[in-house]
């Protein structure tokens, strides 16, 4: 905010065009951001699935990496497991 000269005690809604540009021109120029942020990780998990880390391999398994449990939980990475309700075994055969 004291780069770019803005009040920082301003509401966001009631910022300026100007303001706006200042900010997002500033933001753009220090950090990584949106596609070269998202190109900069996917590089980075492909090069840890590359190499055989056992990081690696939990992303190309599609489990958890940072050390969760799986037994349970982990519904976001395994996906929905679905039951078979109403299924009839199937008859011996004579």
């Amino acid at each position: 905010m004291k780069e770019t000269g803005v009040n920082p005690d301003t509401r966001v809604k009631d910022l300026s065009d100007a303001e706006v540009a200042a900010l997002r021109s500033l933001v753009q120029s220090q950090y990584q951001v949106e596609g070269d942020l998202r190109r900069w990780e996917a590089m980075n998990i492909k090069r840890l699935m590359d190499i055989g880390t056992y990081r690696g391999r939990r992303h190309r398994m599609g489990l958890p990496v940072r050390g969760q449990r799986t037994r349970t939980n982990a519904r976001t990475r395994r996906g929905a497991r679905r039951t078979v309700a109403g299924r009839k075994k199937a008859s011996a055969k004579k």
